[in-house]
C-alpha cells in the first residue's frame, strides 16, 4: 500500500520545508500557508523516501522529511515514473501529476544543506483537483 508519510510546508520558495500534523488542499491552489501554493501547476511537490534512500545510501545519513523541499513525501509508490496527467487520491483529495523532475537552481538552501537534489529526477509536481485534508499516513491510490 502506498501511502504518505509526512507532510511539509515553507512560507519561502527555495527552502527547506518543515513537517506539519496536517494540510488542508484547497483545489486548484495547493496547500494552505505554503510558498509554492497558486493558481500554477505546480502546487504541490511529492518525493518518495524511496528516493531519499538513495541519498541516504550515499552516506547523507540527517535526511528528515521535507529536506528536499517536498510538499508530500511517500511510501510505497514510484512516483517518477508516473505519466503526466496520472491522478492520485490521498484520502478525500484528488491530484493531477503536471511535471515529473525540475531544473534545479542552483544556490539554493537544499543543495547548501545537502549537496546534491534528487528533485530534479524524481520529484514529481501536481495540480489538486479535489481539496481536502492530507496527513501523514493517508493511502495513496493511482485513479
Amino acid at each position: 500500500m502506498a501511502k504518505v508519510l509526512s507532510v511539509n510546508i515553507s512560507t519561502e520558495k527555495g527552502t527547506v520545508k518543515k513537517p506539519i500534523d496536517e494540510a488542508i488542499l484547497i483545489a486548484e491552489f495547493g496547500l494552505q500557508n505554503d510558498a509554492h501554493a497558486g493558481n500554477w501547476h505546480r502546487q504541490v511537490s511529492l518525493l518518495a523516501d524511496e528516493s531519499i534512500d538513495e541519498m541516504r545510501a550515499l552516506g547523507l545519513s540527517d535526511l528528515d522529511y521535507g529536506i528536499f523541499a517536498e510538499n508530500i513525501t511517500t511510501r510505497g509508490i514510484e512516483l517518477h515514473t508516473l505519466p503526466i496527467g496520472a491522478r492520485l487520491q490521498i484520502g478525500a483529495c484528488i491530484l493531477e501529476v503536471t511535471q515529473i523532475g525540475k531544473e534545479c537552481h542552483h544556490g539554493c538552501e537544499i543543495f547548501k544543506k545537502v549537496g546534491k537534489c534528487v528533485m530534479p529526477k524524481r520529484g514529481i509536481f501536481a495540480k489538486v483537483i479535489v481539496g481536502g485534508i492530507v496527513k501523514a499516513g493517508d493511502e495513496i491510490v493511482i485513479v
